[in-house]
């Protein structure tokens, strides 16, 4: 049980320290965060829900989100290393919505089903959210993606001007509203992991 959490967590990790590389340099910018964001509400979702009902102790969830997050932040220093600039690598802010998992476990008194459902919908609304306030904080995107090129990168992936686009102009609200209803169905799958 314990290698399964550890491999969860590695893995959610390798899925998403691309988030702030490639994603920032494509005209697909805000429609790929919206993606990612799901990708993550997954890795946090299952693994936190599992790891929290395997144990039964409320703060456990938060436990597995501090794990990732360190993490996250070593894989950060790994693409520091190769050259990136720190303030443009974005680590994924996993604790916050892994601390409203928790609270949903403990003020239902430790109902599965309350955790399911209430944890879950919190999960996915509140990820994109979290997220969002991170990427805030990082350099401009298209002024980064042009002063570090990367002569690596296939044709379709290399920098240009964003084109605005009314499907892309809300990505905390698209990813919210997917997440809010997929993070339910993620959650249950975490918790059905324990049974079987």
């Amino acid at each position: 049980h314990y290698l399964f959490i550890v491999v969860v967590a590695v893995n959610s990790t390798l899925l998403t320290i691309n988030t702030g590389d490639y994603i920032f340099y494509t005209d697909w910018a805000w429609t790929s965060y919206t993606i990612f964001s799901i990708g993550n509400i997954l890795m946090i979702s299952v693994g936190a829900t599992y790891y929290l009902l395997f144990t039964g102790v409320p703060g456990t969830a938060t436990y597995y989100g501090l794990i990732m997050q360190v993490y996250t932040w070593v894989a950060k220093g790994a693409w520091f290393a190769l050259g990136y600039p720190y303030d443009f690598i974005v680590t994924p802010m996993w604790i916050p919505s892994c601390m409203l998992l928790d609270l949903a476990y403990w003020a239902s008194k430790k109902n599965k089903h309350s955790l399911i459902l209430f944890g879950g919908v919190l999960v996915g609304m509140s990820f994109p959210l979290f997220n969002m306030v991170n990427l805030l904080t990082v350099a401009d995107p298209l002024e980064t993606a042009f002063k570090y090129p990367r002569p690596t990168l296939p044709p379709y992936m290399v920098p240009i001007e964003p084109q605005v686009g009314e499907f892309y102009n809300s990505p905390v609200a698209l990813g919210a509203g997917t997440g809010a209803v997929l993070a339910v169905t993620f959650t249950a799958l975490g918790a059905k992991l324990n049974t079987w």
